[in-house]
């Protein structure tokens, strides 16, 4: 039961090496693969019912390696790990470039007006909103009013800090016309890059006072620790502020360059397209390494941790699970 380039399989496990960034890359790639939006109910029902084999020991003669990993990839982009139910499909993970795209093409429009400044920065974070909940860790029940929270303060700052810059730059006299309007291009990058950081604070700001799990390397928890909420925190809100980046700001400066090529002057009307490809492709190579960057099952050191609970480890080091 071995497939060349596929290592033997395990339940639950990650396919790729999460201790180095090419491992996390290629199974992040895997997680956001759109391809599992086409997935039919019977390869689904099929894909579960292979790995609820594996569990009981009863595999089919035959099954390969690669056909359980790929039974895995399926069930993972589709279930969720702790409702047992399916997501919603413009929710997953493998939709979120596809569906993710249209309010960042609509955030990039040159010559916004302020009503479509809002409107988009709106769309954009009610899809983000939307997209945490449905794939929220659900072990625990966390209050609806906590989401609503969080969706309220990401749609006020990223709404106010693009109107803002946008009546800013606007009543600047020193810039001609057309700085205005490539200056103009680059206000969602902050205004999202705002949004996502005080949504992770407003959704997480309690595990600041109650601490998250820690755990050692036979994943055995030892307690909740508040400093390892804290560099959790900081390193989902550093990923949520580099996301935006590639996606915000390669397009302006790819799109700038393509509007003054003769092909766009002939036929403007492909500028709509063109924009929504380039911003596809931003999104699609962004998205995995940005989310790779810091390993999901994150590392401290116990020297790091409250005294109390240094006290109960003997390791150098705990693990802790980071979020998204």
């Amino acid at each position: 039961m071995s497939d060349s380039g596929y290592p033997p399989f395990q339940l639950g496990k990650p396919r790729f090496d999460q201790g180095k960034f090419a491992g996390r890359l290629r199974h992040f790639l895997d997680i956001i693969d759109p391809r599992t939006l086409f997935t039919t109910k019977e390869q689904l029902e099929s894909s579960l019912k292979l790995l609820e084999d594996y569990k009981k020991g009863a595999v089919p003669p035959g099954v390969t390696n690669q056909q359980l990993w790929e039974a895995q990839k399926i069930k993972q982009a589709i279930i969720h790990p702790d409702t047992g139910e399916k997501i919603f499909l413009p929710l997953r993970m493998s939709g979120f470039v596809p569906f993710g795209t249209i309010p960042v093409v609509g955030m990039l429009l040159p010559n916004p007006t302020l009503r479509g400044i809002i409107f988009w920065q709106w769309v954009n974070q009610s899809h983000n909103a939307c997209v945490n909940f449905a794939n929220r860790n659900a072990s625990k029940p966390t209050p609806t009013e906590r989401f609503v929270l969080g969706y309220v303060g990401a749609v006020t700052s990223a709404v106010s800090i693009a109107v803002g810059l946008s009546l800013l730059i606007r009543r600047a006299n020193r810039f001609s016309a057309t700085t205005k309007t490539l200056i103009q291009r680059f206000v969602p990058f902050p205004a999202v890059a705002m949004a996502s950081t005080c949504n992770v604070v407003l959704m997480r700001n309690s595990e600041l006072v109650e601490g998250i799990e820690v755990f050692d390397k036979d994943n055995n928890v030892i307690g909740s620790s508040r400093a390892a909420a804290k560099k959790a925190l900081e390193e989902t809100a550093l990923t949520r502020m580099i996301l935006p980046a590639p996606i915000l700001l390669i397009p302006p400066v790819v799109m700038n360059y393509l509007e003054k090529t003769r092909f766009l002057r002939t036929y403007p009307k492909m500028h709509l397209p063109l924009n929504a490809m380039v911003c596809t492709i931003a999104f699609g190579c962004a998205l995995p390494v940005a989310i790779a960057l810091f390993p999901q099952i994150s590392s401290i050191s116990r020297d790091a941790l409250e005294p109390e609970l240094q006290k109960e480890v003997e390791d150098d080091v705990v693990y802790y699970n980071k979020g998204l």
